[in-house]
């Protein structure tokens, strides 16, 4: 945002940067020169990133706020204000620009020919450890005071940093004929991963502590950061880790409900409605490269089904398609679900979690019928016409081997209740005994109490309404919906606002206390 200041910046009045001669001849050397050419010296480079990570230290300590509350980028006038009042938060901003441009090459065809790389400058010795002053960016990053541009911006420049020492980046070779790249990359040094793991976790640790927040400006700080880190298996494996699959599908509902409950955008709220927008994008897009990892870890498959939530997120926002975009990369991951499997690093003593559990989650939260109608829908992506062809084939496959307790039992376990032929007197007359669960502790009973006061009426309708029909059909079903506490909570909705679930309210509590309901019907 103060960027015109930059060049504006005086380093000897600045005694508290405590900076020697030596490095500022050295940032008054790098602003007169093109950065290629203060990169082109593996020594320069090195020195000229620790000089900007010594900034970050000193800075941070002592910033005022000023700056941090500046969002919008200043004019040249209202920048040099910023410098007047905030000159250390200026500075601040200075450190991590300059360190993003750094990375910005040396990650590009220019750095490859010419022999440099990230590890080159930010891994030092022998063992190409990670060099000690990036707990600077992490400072910025855990203690930013609100700067939503410094904390964004230190944390994409410390995954990209973190990436490099990642296993499963070594040899990527940039695309281009030039032989000179091949010579490049093996002369390159090789970072240490494991100086990197701690970083890494500590990282990660600080995104998902963000990812709690309702508040789409602290998401937004993480998201850069997040789709770095995306890129390296490594990233992915403790990303998920870390509950990152269960916070990412938390924040997807979020958004996605905020987003389709709000009015038609004004010219006003159109900027920040496409915001939104392309957040609930690079969420999903999160989510989907996650998927990826299915196959290579139990504890992912395991995530991925841990209460429904990450499939019922993404089927939400296929059915509400917001844009083309976001159905694109959710329906991606829903395919990607699937068809995963458990035969490739199974856990042998957790129940079997693949293809199927996943597509009756799918099933059960209503993908079907989302899938129907974006098949009459003309896209220009083929991509997402062949992802809607598969899953429907797939979820059409599925439906016909399930039985219709197995869908209602998905229903029930995904929350996700809909009024249909497994919501009648018939079905509880024919399946009121499965009700008590292979362990016979009535889970599902448990959860339908428990789905009684969800936000959605129709679900806490439906809730119910079945509930009631376990006690008429169940032996002594009244006696364990009452256990259980079905009647306390029923008892509050029978003065609710919605008529439709006052009724039902009533006829559940009603079905509880008297034993011939059909008489009295």
């Amino acid at each position: 945002p103060v960027a015109a200041a930059f060049r504006h910046i005086q380093w000897d009045p600045l005694s508290s940067l405590r900076l020697t001669p030596q490095e500022t001849a050295l940032l008054r050397m790098a602003e007169t020169n093109p950065i290629e050419y203060t990169l082109g010296d593996a020594r320069d480079a090195t020195m000229y990133v620790r000089v900007l990570l010594k900034l970050l230290a000193e800075a941070s300590f002592n910033v005022s706020g000023h700056v941090a509350r500046i969002a919008e980028e200043c004019n040249e006038n209202r920048a040099l204000d910023a410098l007047d009042a905030d000159p250390l938060g200026v500075v601040t901003h200075y450190a991590i620009a300059k360190l993003y441009t750094i990375l910005t090459t040396l990650s590009s065809p220019w750095a490859a020919e010419n022999a440099v790389s990230i590890g080159n400058v930010f891994y030092a010795g022998m063992e190409g450890d990670l060099i000690e002053q990036w707990k600077s960016l992490l400072r910025v990053i855990s203690k930013g005071k609100g700067d939503s541009y410094a904390q964004r911006s230190a944390a994409m420049c410390l995954a990209q940093i973190l990436l490099a020492a990642c296993p499963s980046q070594r040899g990527r070779i940039m695309s281009t004929s030039s032989a000179k790249v091949v010579t490049a990359v093996t002369t390159t040094r090789v970072p240490s991963y494991a100086s990197a793991i701690e970083p890494l976790e500590a990282l990660t640790a600080w995104v998902i502590s963000q990812l709690k927040s309702s508040n789409a400006v602290t998401v937004g700080t993480t998201v850069p950061a997040i789709m770095t880190l995306m890129s390296a298996t490594e990233g992915r494996q403790i990303f998920a880790a870390s509950g990152g699959i269960k916070y990412l599908s938390r924040q997807l509902r979020q958004r996605e409900k905020k987003q389709s409950s709000s009015s038609p955008p004004s010219l006003g709220t159109e900027r920040r409605a496409n915001s939104s927008v392309q957040q609930l994008y690079e969420l999903a897009f999160c989510l989907w490269c996650l998927t990826y990892e299915l196959n290579n870890f139990a504890d992912v498959r395991a995530d991925f089904a841990k209460d429904g939530l990450p499939v019922m997120a993404l089927v939400e926002l296929v059915s509400s398609a917001p844009r083309e975009k976001v159905v694109r990369v959710a329906l991606a991951a829903l395919k990607n679900l699937a068809i995963c499997s458990a035969d490739i690093h199974p856990e042998p003593d957790a129940p079997r979690i693949d293809t199927k559990v996943f597509l009756g989650e799918m099933i059960a939260c209503g993908l079907m019928k989302a899938i129907g109608l974006l098949r009459e829908r003309q896209f220009t992506d083929p991509d997402i016409v062949d992802d809607v062809e598969s899953l429907h084939m797939l979820l059409a496959d599925n439906f016909k081997e399930m039985t219709r307790w197995e869908v209602y039992q998905n229903e029930v376990e995904t929350g996700q209740l809909q009024w249909g032929s497994t919501h009648t007197n018939a079905f509880f007359k024919e399946n009121a005994k499965m009700m008590e669960g292979k362990d016979g502790d009535f889970n599902l009973v448990k959860i339908l109490i428990s789905l009684i006061t969800s936000k959605d009426e129709d679900v806490a309708a439906i809730a119910c309404f079945d509930l009631g029909e376990f006690c008429r059909h169940y032996p002594n079903g009244r006696a364990i919906a009452k256990r259980l506490g079905a009647k306390e909570l029923a008892m509050t909705l029978i003065e609710h606002d919605n008529p439709e679930l006052q009724r039902h309210a009533l006829q559940c509590v009603s079905k509880m206390m008297v034993h011939n309901w059909e008489y009295v019907k």
